[in-house]
This record gives structure tokens, sequence and C-alpha cells, in this order.
């Protein structure tokens, strides 16, 4: 079979009985792991059976999802799956696919252009390096609060680690919050 290269149609990837997953671009062994970091990455795949050649690429999405779902990385309500679960069989069950994909559509459109909005107001301007600070602290954070996570330079140890003194935090919290007026009066600016 013809090797693909980058943006030549879908990589594909072979599945043998073993379970193994064999990746035709990089003549490779892949993992479950490998091909969420290529969705992530927004490369195109196609999973077949390589007995078969039937394709299996839902299956394998819906194992990849499954996976991060049972790892602590919950990102569908229980309330949305049991909906979900009540629509098969259902007269509407031919239409809440279209309807999810546009719905995901849609929110990742916002979810760019609010992403682009926020960068191109602060590309050229002072606020700039808040800007990233904020941002690495905030997913500082974000990782801290992980189940298992770590605040990034931080050695991992059975303790937590020690707290800052309260006059530090407060002059933190202080300037955290000057910095937040300043961006909100930014963003107000360029509603106007």
């Amino acid at each position: 079979m013809k090797k693909q290269s980058v943006g030549d149609g879908p990589v594909i990837i072979k599945k043998y009985a073993n379970r193994r997953l064999y990746n035709t671009e990089t003549s490779s062994y892949i993992t479950l792991e490998h091909l969420a970091a290529m969705t992530r990455e927004g490369r195109d795949f196609k999973v077949v059976d390589a007995k078969t050649d039937a394709d299996i690429t839902h299956n394998v999405l819906t194992q990849i999802i499954m996976e991060e779902e049972s790892r602590g990385e919950t990102m569908l309500p229980i309330n949305f799956l049991r909906q979900l679960i009540s629509m098969y069989g259902d007269s509407m069950q031919t239409m809440v696919p279209g309807y999810l994909e546009a719905s995901m559509d849609s929110f990742r459109r916002n979810h760019d252009q609010f992403k682009s909005a926020v960068e191109g107001a602060f590309a050229n301007s002072p606020f700039a390096d808040i800007a990233k600070r904020n941002m690495a602290m905030f997913e500082a954070a974000a990782t801290a609060f992980k189940p298992g996570g770590q605040m990034p330079g931080m050695p991992m140890t059975g303790s937590a680690p020690a707290a800052p003194s309260a006059a530090s935090k407060d002059d933190e919290i202080a300037s955290l919050k000057a910095e937040l007026s300043k961006l909100t009066e930014k963003i107000e600016k360029l509603d106007k």
C-alpha cells in the first residue's frame, strides 16, 4: 500500500485481532493514546479491521472516549449520557448525530473566534505579557486541581507544598484583581 503524506487523505490505521494498531503512514505500531493525539492535532485517520477491511473508526473513537472518561478526564455529564442512551431506538435517533455534530462545530467556531479576539486584542499591547502570564497561571492551576495533577516545577511529594505567607497571598490577589480590571476595561473598549 502507498504511504500517505500529510494532507493526502486520511491515514490508514489497521487493527489486528490481537488488538494492536498499525499506522500505515509511519509503518509502526501505535496505541490509542497516539490516535487521541492525532485527533487533537486535527489529523484525519481511518481505522480498518486488518482481516476484513471493515471501517471500525467509530468503534475506536468511542473506545478512546471511554478510556479518557475512565481516567477521570470526564467531559460528558451523566444527564447527557442518560439522554443520549434514551435516544437509541427513538424515532429521532437519526437526527441526533447531525444535531450533535452541528452543535460541536458551532462550539468550536465560537471558541476559536473568542480565542482569536482575545489574542488579537492583546497582540501588540503592554497587556500581552500580562495575558500570557495569566494564561500560564490559569493552566498551572487547572493542572494542579486535576486528579493526580501537580503545579509545574513542583516536585511530587506525599505532602502539599508549603503555603505562601498570607501577606504575599493578599498582594498577589490584589495584583491579579488589578490586572483583571485592566483586561476587562480593554475588552469593553473593543466591544464599543
